[in-house]
Order: structure tokens, then C-alpha cells, then sequence
């Protein structure tokens, strides 16, 4: 029982080393064409909030609830969200990258508050520190903005990429050098 065990993990780790590969490379493509990755991102959120929308009305009517006609109007929203963003991508990218200055900079200023309710505690200088690079950065965005929308949503989505790509290449490699050993 241990060695299929064993063997199960081993392949299963096996995919996750290629699909951390193929985050990498995705990453890597989506810093090189950072426009295109980023109508990418607004497309599959205009399709999410499309089939978010259609969710929400089969909801709305599918049971008894004294708010049904709020969830439905809630539900249209989405679709009508969805389709904008389907029909306006690059209208979509501007207010998503604004979106994201914002949240930035409303993310580091709590964030700065939680550093000095945190003071002296062991480490409060680390969250000082992002809260401040984090506050800057969507400064940064803000400012430049609407200029910075046709890079930063698909550079940011590449970044991540990869670094989620190299962490799962990681444990994966690691998780498979400790079922070598098990074996």
C-alpha cells in the first residue's frame, strides 16, 4: 500500500513540475507582450462575471427568498459587466489598472496602520516596509495612469506567473526527491 501511495504522489508531482514549468513560460510570455496578456486577464474576467451573472440569476429564481429581485438585478449586473468587458476590453483594462492603484494604495494604508499597532513587536519593520513600497507603487500606477494601463495589469500577471510557477517547481521537485528517498 505504501509504494502505490508512494507512486501516486511521484506521478502526481510529476504534473506538477510541468504545469510550474508552463507557468513560467506563461509568465514569461505575458511580461514580453504585456498589453495582450492584460486584455487576456479583462476577457476571462468579462466571461467570469458573465457566467457569475447567469449563476446568480438561476439562484434568484430557483428559491424562495424575500431579496429574489435584488439577486436578480445583482445577477444582471454581472452579465452586463461581462459583456462591456467583452465588448470594450481596452476600457477594461484602463479601469482594472486604475482599479488596481487604488486598491493598492487603500491595501498599503491599512497596512501601514497594522505597522505601528504592530510596533515593537518582532517584524513590524517588514510590514512598515511593504505597506510604504505598496502605497508607492499604486502612487506610481495612479499617476501615470491612464499611460501605464497597457503594460502593468499583464507585466504584474507575469510576474505572478512566475514566481507561483518557480514556488510549485520548487515544492514539487522537493515533494519528488523525498518520494525517491521513501522508495
Amino acid at each position: 500500500m505504501a509504494e502505490g501511495l508512494v507512486s501516486g504522489v511521484r506521478r502526481a508531482s510529476g504534473w506538477s513540475i510541468a504545469l510550474g514549468i508552463l507557468m513560467i513560460v506563461a509568465g514569461m510570455i505575458a511580461i514580453f507582450a504585456p498589453l495582450e496578456a492584460g486584455l487576456v486577464v479583462v476577457i476571462v474576467l468579462g466571461w467570469m462575471a458573465i457566467f457569475n451573472g447567469g449563476f446568480q440569476l438561476v439562484y434568484a429564481f430557483s428559491h424562495e427568498a424575500r431579496h429574489r429581485w435584488l439577486e436578480g438585478i445583482l445577477g444582471l449586473i454581472y452579465i452586463i459587466a461581462g459583456i462591456y468587458l467583452l465588448m470594450h476590453p481596452v476600457g477594461g483594462l484602463l479601469a482594472l489598472t486604475l482599479l488596481l492603484a487604488c486598491f493598492l494604495i487603500v491595501y498599503g494604508v491599512f497596512a501601514l496602520v497594522l505597522a505601528f499597532q504592530m510596533r515593537p513587536a518582532p517584524g513590524w519593520g517588514w510590514v512598515l516596509f511593504d505597506a510604504i513600497v505598496t502605497i508607492l507603487l499604486g502612487i506610481l500606477i495612479y499617476i501615470h495612469w491612464p499611460g501605464t494601463s497597457d503594460f502593468t495589469i499583464g507585466t504584474l500577471f507575469g510576474i505572478s506567473f512566475i514566481i507561483s510557477g518557480v514556488s510549485r517547481l520548487m515544492v514539487s521537485m522537493a515533494v519528488r526527491k523525498l518520494t525517491s528517498k521513501a522508495a
